[in-house]
């Protein structure tokens, strides 16, 4: 006898035996048991969650006699009687199969409908089954609307489709709908076992988890790579088997990537990913396994209690969620997810899984630096309320522009300066979402001294070139008699040429000083000060132009929209 393969072995043969529609479940067997019988159903949902069984299911039901042959309709088909046992094995002269797939035109479904004048030859009702229903013609919906609303008494209708958005509202109306939702992959995961202890295959948990994942919601999916499963592994299911089999990622890797993420150690990640690439691993599968721990770390960072005691990962994706925070967690999660569209643009995917893994150390935010160096600030920070902000309106200044020397006037004193258009954006806010970022400014006293001062150095052009940028991007830390403290935060700033000739400068302004610089953290310098002057210049002439009456007119009526980056203030 020929091997019949799990998905078509075990395919329910009654309502009890279907798993996880539930729901669809019980509409039909209450609605069988009270006779509440509806003409046309239409079922909807993906592959492989039972819309064809539940049809053929369906039929049993309308046209079971028992075993007796006495029976009528009834919600538990006996699965024995003449008309279940034909269903079963699709001979049933009064049950017909149409898959749409292959016979969409008017002239197939024509011919379905010419059989709907006459009555069961067999059974108690005549059964049309339209497969993916979706797929029929304009035409061919046309033919079938007036059959479809009022059929005759002995006729059903049952419609599957995978994609109900195409099937048309006037078929729509004329039908029960029942959606069949995806598999949970715990009902996958128990209805496989139960599978294999009816087979007598042995297998462990771990491979059965990851054959219920890899099955994606369906059913049938998941049967027919167990029986792969069975075949690769020699008669039994073994966790690195199946793992081989599917191409799929050890966990054990996942985890070591976002415990070194989580240590922002770049160099672990590298080698990992070329073990990676040495064992043939899928990239695609990795960031697909981390966007699946990485979502159970962010409900675990919200909800402690939601722990899943019975997966033998939850331990470690507990520990993980304690060391990675919160934001860096969504933040990774969706890297993850948009980082699978970019592995087939890149000439290399395990280059691109890496460039994926490392941007979220390029935009992890900057720790403050600790130690003796910042101990000699006079003014970390204002109190609440005095904290300055730089907006995300500002454009970079050409290069040889002026900096700003003042803070924005009001915004009926701005003048505005209009930019050929050439993109649209729909609303204000993409028009602020366009604007660059700029660095948190945090005023101090010391700042606004030092601001004042350097901008009376540019002016008077004391200070060109390098030397000029060394004392806009500083920070004046400290200062005493005769030794001021400068602070930067690029060491290629930090030249003794450099420092020695903004001195020059300093004593010819009238500040005989020694100069020291120090690498560091900036938060207020002549240039943030500049970048938040100009930002709010910016931020004025926007406002200018949507407060106007006219400007809001035309979007009103008209439509028109304003182009983000068209407006610059003069």
């Amino acid at each position: 006898m020929s091997y019949v393969v799990l998905a078509r072995k075990y395919r329910p043969k009654n309502f009890m035996q279907m798993v996880g529609q539930e729901h669809v479940v019980r509409a039909l067997t209450n609605a069988l048991d009270s006779q509440r019988l509806h003409h046309a159903y239409l079922f909807t949902g993906t592959r492989g969650v039972g819309k064809t069984t539940v049809s053929r299911i369906l039929a049993k039901s309308l046209n079971c006699v028992g075993p007796q042959g006495d029976g009528g309709i009834t919600s538990q088909p006996c699965g024995v009687c003449q008309a279940c046992s034909d269903i079963d094995a699709g001979r049933f002269i009064d049950y017909t199969e149409l898959d749409a797939a292959s016979n969409r035109g008017i002239d197939d479904v024509q011919t379905l409908l010419e059989q709907a004048v006459y009555k069961p030859v067999q059974g108690r009702f005549k059964v049309f089954m339209v497969d993916e229903v979706h797929m029929l013609t304009g035409p061919a919906f046309n033919a079938m609307l007036k059959t479809l609303e009022e059929p005759p008494e002995y006729l059903k209708f049952v419609l599957a489709t995978t994609d109900p958005q195409k099937v048309p509202v006037t078929v729509l109306s004329r039908c029960l709908q029942f959606n069949l939702r995806p598999m949970a992959p715990e009902t996958i995961l128990e209805h496989l076992g139960r599978v294999l202890g009816d087979e007598s295959v042995e297998a462990d948990t771990a491979s059965l988890r990851l054959l219920a994942r890899a099955a994606r919601g369906s059913m049938r999916d998941a049967l027919s790579l167990t029986d792969q499963a069975i075949a690769f592994g020699g008669g039994r299911l073994v966790e690195a088997h199946v793992h081989q089999m599917l191409g799929s990622v050890d966990r054990s890797y996942v985890f070591r990537l976002i415990a070194a993420l989580a240590q922002s150690d770049g160099a672990a990640v590298v080698a990992i990913v070329d073990d990676l690439r040495l064992r043939g691993l899928s990239p695609a599968s990795t960031l697909e396994e981390m966007s699946l721990v990485l979502q159970r770390m962010a409900v675990l960072q919200a909800v402690p209690t939601a722990a899943d005691a019975a997966d033998p990962d939850t331990a470690e994706i507990t520990r993980l969620a304690a060391a990675m925070p919160a934001d860096e967690t969504q933040l990774l999660y969706s890297m993850c997810l948009h980082g699978r569209a970019e592995l087939g643009l890149a000439p290399d995917e395990y280059a691109a899984l890496t460039m994926v893994l490392l941007r979220l150390l390029a935009f992890k935010p900057a720790a403050p630096r600790s130690g003796p160096a910042e101990k000699k600030t006079l003014n970390d920070a204002l109190p609440p309320g005095q904290v300055l902000p730089v907006l995300a309106s500002q454009r970079p200044e050409p290069a040889g522009a002026a900096p700003v020397t003042a803070p924005a006037a009001s915004t009926a004193q701005t003048p505005v300066l209009a930019v050929p258009v050439r993109v649209q954006a729909d609303t204000r806010a993409e028009t602020a979402a366009a604007r660059v970022a700029q660095p948190v400014l945090v005023p101090t006293e010391e700042g606004a001294f030092w601001h004042a001062t350097v901008l009376a150095l540019v002016a008077s052009e004391a200070i060109t070139a390098l030397v000029r940028e060394l004392a806009l991007q500083s920070q004046l830390v400290a200062r005493d008699t005769d030794q001021w403290l400068l602070r930067v935060e690029r060491e290629s700033l930090n030249q003794n040429s450099t420092r020695e000739r903004l001195a020059q400068a300093l004593q010819a302004a009238g500040h005989p000083v020694q100069l020291a610089v120090e690498v560091g953290r900036v938060t207020d310098s002549p240039a943030r000060r500049n970048a938040a002057a100009a930002a709010e210049r910016q931020l004025a002439a926007e406002r200018i132009i949507f407060e106007d009456p006219f400007v809001q007119t035309m979007m009103r009526d008209f439509g028109a929209k304003i182009v983000p980056g068209s407006i610059r203030p003069l």
